[in-house]
């Protein structure tokens, strides 16, 4: 039988989100970008246009919306998704983690 998919779960993906992005990334508003963007207010906002932070030029033309179906592809792994993208991120293989840690940007990173 198989096994049945939770809903997203915000706590975890805060938890998800501390142990695999925090190291290059931050959510706070007006937070400084690190190796990689500050994430506040990506969330529905187009790929590569975070002020202030040198993107790849893949990820500058690429025009990814950034909604919850692009995050679920994007996060399983970046360098298939977005060719020439510079995140060095394996990404997260579990469906469930993405889904709990796109819950957490949503709510974390909303304008």
């Amino acid at each position: 039988m198989a096994k049945k998919s939770k809903g997203p779960n915000e706590k975890k993906g805060a938890k998800i989100f501390k142990t695999k992005c925090s190291q290059c990334h931050v959510v706070e508003e007006g937070g400084p970008h690190k190796q990689g963007p500050n994430l506040y207010g990506f969330y529905g906002n187009i790929s590569g246009k975070q002020e202030g932070y040198s993107y790849s030029s893949a990820n500058k033309k690429a025009g990814v919306e950034w909604n919850d179906d692009n995050l679920f592809n994007y996060l399983e792994n970046p360098k298939k998704f977005m060719k020439g993208n510079k995140m060095v991120f394996a990404g997260l293989k579990k469906p469930q983690d993405r889904l709990d840690i796109i819950e957490y940007l949503k709510k974390t990173c909303a304008v």
